[in-house]
């Protein structure tokens, strides 16, 4: 069936997708309407699973090669932007098509359309396992769901560090030294990660500083002005800190959504300092929970935020954690997105990327050892880990939340 969209026509295939037709003058196919792109985000956020390198691979041969709906170039730019600025690739690349198609509302409206679906689900899940959680059968499921989690984030953690450290030395001492940090004190301090993007670029790309030929200002001048405006601004976050769970809460997330370098499940250390440590608000094994539900359910990792902010505060501190860690990963889309187009080989920013990806890997494999001491409690849960590394490893092309479901079954035949 033909339909006349906002941008064009296009085609309704048997199964409902919009194809856009191409334009009898330019040869290449119409742009589709934006209601058609929210639509697609919406099925790839229920039905996406298989983590986010396959997510980002049903978008290129979706959008570039199947529709033709955004051009190889900008699909590129906006991987590239992903690797680059904090947060989950797949959730910033439907950022980026929604920025191109829409401009800032556009990312905000395809952000809504692939995050909504595993929102809902885990809230769901949340919900039943704030009730139940008690039960013998919940307890049983997640006996054999946590060491086969703790198999995959290994996998993830050596991938992650493999791909970004390559044949460097500099970048393998830096996940080192963060890995046994977090391994040693069980705590990451997130800072860590900052400091080795800071460092690279030291070492790689420092700037040539130039002195300024002009007057220091005197008192009473703007630059005193702004230096004392501090004072006032660090009084206002302690007020807002004291606030509350939901102040702290989405405090918190929003702090962690600007350090998630690497990849969605190097949120994990991060989560695990402060939820666990710092604020007290999870125990391990209820950590260790949240991120299988993370795992299991379609659409970024970091939708764990969801059942960790509904287990805190309920269905408002779900809402409020999802938004606080989704916020600087969408401005991070949206407000350099030009920019970076036109500055990406920009030395200092490769240098610091390549120094907090560095240490994100090295922060994830130390939080592999701390979760490892509560997942594998026996010999039982022990040999449900190395089965299911060892599947992950032979098997690479089997989605995650299979191997998840098998060992729930098993948790509950065995325990």
């Amino acid at each position: 069936m033909t339909t006349n969209t906002p941008e064009g026509e296009a085609t309704t295939d048997a199964e409902g997708t919009t194809h856009a037709i191409k334009s009898p003058h330019t040869g290449g196919p119409a742009p589709p309407g934006f209601a058609s792109v929210l639509r697609y985000f919406l099925r790839l956020g229920t039905l996406g699973f298989g983590g986010p390198i396959a997510v980002v691979g049903y978008m290129q041969r979706d959008l570039v090669t199947a529709r033709g709906w955004i051009s190889k170039q900008d699909f590129l730019d906006g991987v590239a932007l992903g690797q680059t600025m904090p947060g989950p690739l797949a959730a910033q690349v439907a950022m980026w098509v929604g920025y191109l198609k829409r401009g800032a509302l556009g990312a905000a409206a395809t952000a809504l359309a692939f995050i909504a679906p595993s929102f809902a689900m885990v809230v769901t899940v949340a919900a039943v396992y704030a009730h139940y959680s008690g039960l013998p059968i919940v307890q049983a499921l997640f006996y054999g769901i946590a060491p086969a989690v703790m198999a995959i984030i290994t996998i993830a953690a050596y991938k992650l560090v493999r791909l970004t450290d390559g044949k460097d030395w500099r970048t393998w001492t830096i996940s080192a030294a963060v890995f046994a940090v977090t391994a040693l004190t069980g705590r990451e301090p997130i800072y860590l990660i900052v400091a080795a993007g800071l460092l690279l670029i030291i070492l790689d790309a420092r700037p040539a500083w130039r002195r300024p030929h002009r007057k220091p200002p005197s008192a009473g001048t703007s630059g005193v002005r702004s230096l004392a405006v501090l004072p006032l601004a660090s009084t206002t976050l302690g007020t807002l800190a004291s606030g509350g769970a939901l102040v702290s809460l989405g405090l918190f997330f929003l702090k962690t959504g600007a350090l998630v370098f690497g990849s969605g499940l190097a949120i994990v250390p991060l989560l695990r300092d402060g939820v666990v440590a710092q604020h007290h608000w999870l125990t391990q094994a209820q950590f260790l929970d949240a991120v299988a539900m993370g795992l299991i359910t379609p659409g970024p990792v970091v939708i764990t935020a969801a059942f960790i902010g509904y287990l805190v505060a309920g269905p408002l501190g779900a809402l409020i954690a999802t938004v606080a860690i989704f916020t600087p990963i969408y401005l991070g889309v949206v407000v350099p997105g030009r920019w970076f187009i036109r500055h990406r080989d920009n030395r200092q920013i490769k240098a610091f990327v390549t120094g907090a990806t560095a240490a994100a890997g090295g922060a994830l494999c130390g939080a592999v050892v701390v979760l490892t001491r509560q997942a594998i409690t026996d010999l039982t849960t022990a040999a449900i880990a190395l089965v299911t590394l060892a599947l992950l490893w032979r098997f690479k092309k089997i989605p995650e939340p299979y191997f998840v479901a098998a060992a729930a079954v098993l948790g509950v035949l065995l325990h």
